[in-house]
């Protein structure tokens, strides 16, 4: 079997072992099961396809000998077996994975559904989970993972499009990968072409275990984009040790290319490419089997994974990004434009370090048609039917509404220091004042 880069292993060991069922030959019923026949099974086939010809006999020789002392032998369970192997092979490369599937049923019986390739791609929109503005102006797209596509009409295509088209006119522009394990390097080549130059020499390129690792493939985009391309707006990719592969390239291509800052954890470290291999009796390990070369580094991110430019924690790395994209907006865009991202910003400022010591229950009360209540420490706006919303403190008197922080209320008291009104706001410089009527 030869590499196939169409698509990385960001897979679910279940779709890698029915992948491998689909493209190689079932074994034979016949097949030996015992932990040892499928450990040297598994260990012959990384033997003579794993990428590097001499870590591959050392990974085969370990394992046999393992075997031979009687490591697995109390493995007679197949998904424990397979686990076992994983989890000794991935510290070796991210990418290694052994997987079981229970053998398909008698033929007089139904096959077992299998889904997979474009059906599954389309389920799971082409990986395009969330595309939308975020407030002040902040194009995000939430990428899930990064789908195979050939023609300039195939589906995935379209899909990547309307994305860029959706954040086309976008003061910033953040692409979330923390839950992206993978996926196909033409998308991956395609994306990065939205946000850099046309011929840019900044593509990874695949080299094959064959020989002296001859190149045989490259990630650059399979064919132009119909831009407009957006080569200097502020770009931000969120990244976490969840993700791989793929995902992995994109962040690293951009970030040497210096294009790009990347936000949150450090990744995977799943570079070289692969596909998964049959090793009979249900049994499939996924087996890297070439790796990439970058142009800038003339190397990859195998083990060390994409180091972030900007470290945050991954739960905390979209408000982070937020922060840092709407800081470069306001650096350049015209203060009079620039209202609703001030006040987004100044938002996620707050929350990050809450304003302390507020005495809530000073805005409890009713002010026509609007009323105030607290509810679990947080402060709730009422105004007759509409949806309940939740305000988050500015500061002393003032707060933003969560989730829409172009929005706030913000009160005025008397000589007593007695609330006696209260304000909404919009960044657009409309205002509403409502007096307090109990």
């Amino acid at each position: 079997m030869g590499v196939r880069f169409g698509i990385w292993a960001a897979t679910t060991a279940a779709m890698m072992a029915a992948t491998a069922a689909s493209a190689a030959p079932s074994a034979p019923a016949a097949t030996a099961q015992t932990p040892r026949a499928v450990v040297d099974r598994v260990a012959r086939l990384i033997e003579d396809d794993y990428v590097h010809p001499d870590q591959a006999r050392r990974i085969a020789a370990d394992l046999r000998q393992a075997a031979k002392a009687g490591a697995f032998d109390k493995l007679t369970d197949n998904g424990d077996l397979a686990t076992a192997l994983t989890a000794r092979l991935k510290p070796i490369d991210a990418h290694f994975n052994v997987a079981w599937r229970p053998p398909e049923p008698a033929a007089q019986e139904p096959p077992r559904p299998m889904m997979g390739g474009p059906s599954l791609e389309r389920r799971r929109g082409y990986g395009f989970r969330r595309v939308e503005i975020l407030p002040g102006n902040i194009g995000y797209v939430d990428l899930r993972m990064f789908a195979d596509f050939e023609k300039a009409d195939a589906p995935a295509k379209r899909a990547a499009d309307a994305a860029m088209a959706q954040v086309a006119d976008t003061d910033a522009v953040i692409i979330d990968l923390r839950d992206n394990g993978g996926g196909a390097p033409n998308m991956v080549g395609y994306l990065v072409s939205w946000f850099t130059p046309p011929g840019a020499d900044i593509y990874n390129t695949f080299h094959e275990r064959a020989g002296a690792g001859v190149e045989i493939s490259k990630e650059t985009p399979p064919l132009d984009n119909p831009g407009p391309r957006r080569l200097t707006v502020p770009l931000y990719v969120l990244v976490s040790a969840r993700t791989g592969s793929a995902a992995e390239s994109f962040a690293y291509t951009l970030q040497t290319a210096r294009r790009a800052t990347i936000v949150g954890e450090t990744s995977a470290g799943a570079a070289n490419p692969g596909q998964p291999y049959d090793a009979g009796g249900g049994f499939s390990v996924f087996i890297s089997s070439g790796e990439p070369i970058n142009p800038i580094t003339k190397t990859n991110w195998e083990r060390v994974g994409v180091r972030p430019d900007v470290a945050a924690p991954s739960a905390q790395a979209l408000d982070r990004a937020q922060a840092l994209a709407l800081e470069a907006v306001l650096k350049t865009a015209p203060a009079d434009e620039t209202a609703d991202a001030r006040w987004a910003l100044e938002a996620l400022r707050a929350k990050a370090r809450p304003p302390t010591g507020l005495a809530l229950g000073d805005y409890v009360g009713a002010f026509p048609p609007l009323s105030l209540t607290t509810e679990d420490g947080k402060l709730l706006l009422h105004n007759g039917r509409r949806p309940v919303l939740t305000l988050a403190p500015l500061g002393v008197d003032a707060f933003t509404v969560e989730g829409e922080p172009t929005r706030r209320l913000t009160f005025a008291r008397d000589g007593q220091g007695r609330v006696v009104a209260a304000k909404l706001e919009t960044s657009d410089g409309s205002v509403s004042r409502f007096k307090r009527g109990d």
